[in-house]
């Protein structure tokens, strides 16, 4: 039984790939609608694959994330993860889709939750912008503030896996793509520019027509303006996310019992190990198998080698997650909320 793949919004879901892939289920929004309702979607949901994974971004309204967190301790179920994204639409759309690609693979619900964060990080995700005197959700210099009053000033802006600005013209500084092979997805706004295909395309060396999909509905406020071109270069092969993902060591989480990559559950969100006294919130990770410690655990190093001569790690995996260092004090960790069984009353501290 796949697991199912949940989305807050119609937005966060492209067309499929190949007839075999499923489409993402699509929670409806709590405006207007009775908490019962929303409780009865989910927990159809549960009854027919057993599993959820609902990827929740950042940028949906607080009450979205209230709603969702409201129907887990409702159902007092262990089986819903919500994983949180800041990539913008487009690159929360590919996530969902590679997210519904990888359910019909042999991974646990614990490793698709976790697989997340990998993803996310092999995501270039951005947007052509006719101003950015609004876009708060990446660093925008004064200097590009003033700039975008200028009549016919476009910036190209990369918000992820690093955030990127640069004005599109001539002498323009390229913006830092992936290394390598992807393919490129297009949602037209309300700007007239062929940036991504004339200039990103050969910059990026990303072989093939460019792909075009409709914009989504949130992206003019995401990034504070609705003349933009965006954009998101991904892994188009199932077969290099399958390995990606298989070749990262699996734990056992220690709170919830789930399976998990890299340094964190994403089912509880508990941490891979249990901060010591004194210690970093990640001390000893890069000892027992999280991203951070890829070389060491041979996840990484070694997990695929593009037929091209390219490879898709990061120039440096150990930040992949950007883990804490570990010789710094760590952060106050709380205790990971945990789902409650029947007949529960209070979670159990953290051994």
């Amino acid at each position: 039984m796949p697991t199912a793949i949940a989305v807050t919004s119609a937005d966060l879901v492209l067309p499929p790939t190949d007839p075999g892939t499923p489409r993402a289920a699509v929670l409806p929004p709590p405006e207007g609608r009775p908490l019962d309702a929303s409780v009865a979607d989910m927990q159809q949901l549960l009854t027919r694959y057993g599993h959820v994974v609902v990827v929740c971004p950042t940028s949906v309204p607080a009450a979205v994330e209230h709603r969702l967190h409201a129907v887990r301790s409702l159902l007092e179920s262990d089986r819903i993860a919500l994983v949180r994204t800041d990539l913008p639409p487009l690159g929360a759309a590919v996530l969902v889709r590679q997210l519904c690609r990888l359910t019909g693979c042999d991974f646990t619900p614990g490793v698709l939750a976790s697989a997340a964060r990998l993803l996310a990080h092999y995501i270039y995700a951005g947007a052509v912008l006719g101003s950015v005197s609004r876009l708060d959700r990446v660093p925008v210099g004064l200097g590009s503030h003033l700039k975008s009053w200028l009549p016919g000033a476009h910036f190209a802006v990369l918000a992820g896996p690093t955030p990127q600005m640069v004005r599109v013209g001539s002498g323009e500084q390229a913006l830092a793509g992936p290394e390598f092979a992807t393919e490129l997805l297009l949602a037209r706004g309300h700007l007239q520019t062929d940036w991504p295909a004339t200039t990103l395309v050969p910059r990026w060396r990303i072989p093939g027509p460019v792909q075009e999909t409709a914009l989504p509905a949130s992206s003019p406020a995401w990034w504070g303006t609705g003349k933009l071109v965006e954009f998101a270069a991904y892994l188009p092969d199932l077969s290099v996310l399958h390995q990606l993902v298989s070749s990262v060591r699996r734990e056992i989480c220690h709170w919830c019992g789930m399976d998990l990559i890299g340094d964190r559950c994403g089912f509880c969100a508990a941490p891979l190990t249990v901060p010591e006294p004194g210690g970093g919130a990640y001390a000893g990770a890069r000892g027992t198998g999280s991203y951070a410690g890829a070389q060491d655990a041979g996840s990484y190093a070694g997990a695929y080698t593009d037929p091209q001569g390219t490879d898709p790690r990061p120039a440096d995996p150990r930040h992949a997650l950007e883990p804490a260092d570990p010789h710094a004090p760590g952060p106050a960790v709380p205790h990971p909320t945990r789902a409650l069984g029947p007949g529960a009353h209070t979670p159990r501290a953290l051994p």
